[in-house]
């Protein structure tokens, strides 16, 4: 609890145990003893007064501000207008007196905004908790010397020091130095990830264990850090349409109750003539009823908890609209390189022919690549697996499209594709694979193949599992590969359609195909710079956000910081108990509310039945709505 909400606590318990001391008295005779009843009614009246003001002063100088303001017809104004008005029905000497009931309005509505301020102040923690990823310096190395600055006044290209305990500034490349990185806060993974020279490295985890030396790749403005914390910033600025909707229904429902109020409390007593009391009472606790509080709390509330719960487990969401519509999905369109696979090549196979070993493939194929610095000629070297003698290579060619031509102890050695073989009239008559094909011809004579592919990820296969699972419907793949190679992708992940071959505009009018087709809710996943234009058409798009490019990113509704695709299925999971929390608040507030309602204008309904329909509805629709910021049954 902040000191605010502490010494707002420390008052409503004050008023509280006054109000409980005082009620005993009343309700034990001793005031009508000691004073007599006439006396006692208006001892009554000034003794309540006291914990009705420790409680609610706040409450009637904030209906007091606003009404001069023009923005009267809110809670604060019911609130007040009801509970004095209870307190003047002792001018009433027909009435029974309602000091104790205004009292009790006053208190337990003040309970129930404590309530809602922890509850929201708790929603807000799990977010705010991402505002500490904040780096507050960097460590420069400058002339030889090392300085500490502002991060914003790191250039692109300057080398910036990380020690053990602090946090990574901005985003690079990591020089020298080998250590463990806690990203927890950014994607949720609890695991520290190990990273070594050569690695990419993003602002805001902490490093553990060593001192790293890091050369800066983007300026502080276009870090991770910065435009995770301006996604955060902006996400409450796009309200679902339920929540829009809940709160143009309070601009209307106010002034309406308070009308319906006001003539339950006049139009009888005109009409018929006397009965003031039993009117106005009545009036009075229409009024109370009234009070939208449960639905212009809980259902904001819901959506923040939801949208708080996500950050937690590394999942960015831009807004609640994007709730409301991901909670609605039935189609998931998934790019291919980046997002189901790891954008990295590695061997998956070698094919020898009958003259030939695979070390022997390997090793023409990696010393013929050795000055190059292609991700599939690394590929080839990393599977090569020794030290490459360069003294027994000479002569090297490289041909644009094809393939390389070099000269490997002493032996006319060709690296390339089929188009190199062919012209060079080479024989290529060995088995095929899924993914790219290197072959390797000696003097003429192919000795083999080295297959090249794109490694599937981990979990892609369980993502698209936990999205049938979820209940959706049909998952397509769009790439721009080879169809035999995005087939066998699809066959292996046990995605449903499969589109290959296209461009990147040919993949927007294959998803608007999709829309327009089936008239779904469709999500698209993607990553990069070319899947932008289909992250913003999509009815919701969602980006990687640890590898993926700034324009995915920026195009993108929802982040996934830790670029696991089984974060998808999660965040859907999220949003539809997010939108049944919602409609599970809707429902009971406003049915609770317009029962009572009913039995108010018909004088069934006491001030005692009005606290609960306002204030018990209020606190019960909070704790469900808190329920939102749970993952634990997501994950």
């Amino acid at each position: 609890m902040t000191k605010k909400q502490k010494r707002w606590r420390n008052r409503i318990l004050v008023a509280l145990v006054l109000f409980a001391s005082i009620y005993a008295l009343e309700l034990a005779g001793i005031f009508d003893a000691t004073f007599g009843h006439t006396q006692a009614i208006y001892i009554e009246f000034v003794l309540f007064l006291i914990p009705f003001l420790i409680a609610g002063y706040d409450v009637l100088i904030d209906a007091w501000k606003n009404l001069r303001a023009g923005h009267g017809l809110d809670e604060n104004f019911l609130m007040s207008i009801a509970t004095i008005g209870a307190f003047a029905l002792v001018f009433f000497p027909d009435s029974e007196p309602h000091m104790a009931e205004g009292a009790a309005v006053m208190l337990f509505y003040q309970v129930g905004e404590l309530f809602q301020s922890y509850a929201v102040g708790k929603s807000r923690k799990s977010i705010s908790d991402m505002m500490d990823i904040v780096p507050e310096f960097a460590n420069v190395e400058r002339e030889g010397q090392v300085i500490t600055v502002d991060p914003a006044e790191v250039a692109v290209g300057d080398l910036f020091i990380v020690k053990p305990g602090e946090r990574v500034p901005l985003d690079g490349i990591v020089e020298s130095g080998e250590s463990q990185l806690e990203t927890s806060a950014l994607t949720g993974e609890s695991v520290p990830r190990t990273i070594r020279p050569g690695d990419e490295i993003i602002s805001g985890c902490v490093n553990l264990s060593a001192t790293l030396k890091v050369k800066a790749i983007k300026p502080y403005e276009d870090s991770t850090v910065n435009r995770i914390l301006e996604l955060v910033e902006n996400s409450a600025e796009k309200k679902a349409r339920t929540e829009n909707f809940i709160t143009r229904f309070a601009r209307y429902y106010t002034p309406i109750v308070v009308g319906c109020a006001a003539l339950i409390a006049l139009l009888p007593p005109l009409m018929l003539g006397g009965g003031w009391a039993d009117w106005v009472l009545r009036g009075l606790t229409f009024l109370v009823v009234s009070c939208p509080c449960a639905l212009v709390i809980s259902v904001p509330l819901s959506f923040f908890g939801g949208i708080g719960g996500a950050s937690r487990i590394g999942v960015l969401v831009k807004g609640s609209n994007y709730l409301e519509v991901l909670a609605k999905t039935d189609t998931v369109v998934f790019d291919k390189t980046g997002t189901l696979t790891s954008g990295t090549f590695e061997v998956t196979n070698v094919l020898p022919n009958d003259t030939a070993t695979e070390q022997e493939v390997l090793e023409y194929a990696a010393l013929g690549e050795a000055f190059s610095n292609h991700p599939i000629a690394r590929s080839i070297q990393e599977r090569y697996g020794h030290d490459i003698d360069v003294t027994r290579v000479a002569g090297v060619e490289e041909i644009p499209g094809h393939g390389i031509k070099a000269t490997i102890d002493g032996k006319v050695t060709l690296i390339g594709n089929e188009r190199l073989m062919y012209l060079h009239n080479i024989d290529q008559e060995i088995g095929e694979g899924i993914g790219t094909k290197v072959s390797v011809a000696i003097d003429g004579k192919l000795i083999g193949s080295i297959i090249v592919g794109d490694t599937i990820k981990n979990d892609a296969r369980q993502a698209v599992e936990d999205l049938h699972a979820q209940g959706v419907h049909r998952t397509i793949m769009l790439s721009g590969d080879k169809i035999e190679v995005a087939e066998e992708v699809a066959r292996t992940l046990g995605i449903d359609e499969v589109c290959a071959e296209l461009l990147p505009q040919d993949k927007v009018t294959e998803l608007e195909n999709i829309m327009e087709r089936d008239g779904v809710h469709v999500v698209f996943v993607g990553d990069g710079i070319n899947d932008s234009p289909s992250l913003m058409r999509a009815d919701v798009g969602i980006a990687m956000g640890a590898m993926g490019s700034d324009a995915a990113i920026e195009a993108a509704d929802i982040v996934l910081m830790d670029d696991k695709p089984t974060q998808i299925a999660c965040a859907i999971a999220l949003a539809r108990r997010t939108m049944r929390i919602v409609w599970q608040n809707i429902i009971f507030a406003l049915g609770i509310k317009f029962a009572v309602l009913i039995l108010a204008a018909f004088g069934i309904a006491n001030m005692w039945m009005a606290v609960f329909a306002d204030v018990g509805v209020a606190v019960l629709a909070i704790l469900n709505a808190m329920r939102a910021m749970r993952i634990a049954k997501i994950q």
